[in-house]
């Protein structure tokens, strides 16, 4: 039985603007799997993918979904083995202060 988009429940609802920036965030990096997202926020990638298509422009959603699709980093089981991070070596480098 389909659920009509008149019964589907707001996935955003609960959210703060904070977390929902945020979800968005972690689903354009290329190296944070959507396991991580579900073990944050309980959002299965389902629920990111409605999420984004809800947030992002019709344009936005499109390249995202293009650019995440065929992306082995996105899955953690599809990883390859010496990929243990979800962010860049350099993303959260601290500046030494001289």
């Amino acid at each position: 039985m389909a659920v009509s988009a008149a019964t589907k429940p707001d996935l955003s609802k609960g959210l703060s603007d904070e977390e929902r920036s945020r979800i968005i965030e972690m689903a354009w990096e290329d190296r944070t799997p959507f396991e991580a997202i579900a073990v944050q926020f309980g959002y299965s990638e389902g629920a990111v993918i409605a999420l984004m298509r809800g947030e992002l422009s019709r344009r936005g959603f499109n390249l995202w979904r293009a650019r995440v699709s065929g992306r082995a980093t996105k899955h953690r089981a599809r990883r390859p083995k010496g990929v243990l991070r979800h962010h860049c070596p350099t993303q959260y480098k601290i500046k030494s202060s001289k």
